[in-house]
């Protein structure tokens, strides 16, 4: 079950990846412009995974947005990759699938805007 109260971009986690670059702000905008050309490959795998009701191609794609998601603190996103991720390791597919892609497309429009407004802000700070 997808936990509402997670924060789209938890600033504690952005605060400490800062930290661990030595306050970098330059370097953490590369990671995040890494990340938002990285991440639709990872929903385009997932979408064809759960199209073809492919439950082992599924698991990829889905841990490795949940971990990148995670990196940059965005916990939602991270949460419902997750469920895909034990979804596709379970080996069934089933209808709550669907529901879990579309929330991560949802998670996934929030993230993108939550880290283009912090790196426009870390950028002028």
């Amino acid at each position: 079950m997808r936990d509402a109260d997670l924060a789209t971009l938890d600033p504690v986690v952005m605060d400490e990846l800062l930290a661990s670059v030595g306050g970098d702000r330059a370097f953490v905008v590369e990671l995040i412009d890494a990340y938002l050309s990285d991440a639709p490959i990872q929903l385009g795998a997932i979408d064809e995974a759960t199209m073809a009701g492919d439950a082992d191609a599924l698991v990829r794609p889905a841990h490795t947005l949940k971990s990148s998601s995670a990196t940059l603190g965005l916990r939602r996103l991270a949460a419902a990759a997750r469920e895909l991720e034990m979804a596709g390791r379970s080996g069934v597919l089933d209808a709550t699938v669907g529901e879990a892609v579309s929330a991560v497309h949802a998670d996934w429009d929030a993230a993108t805007a939550a880290l283009r407004a912090w790196g426009n802000e870390a950028e002028q700070g």
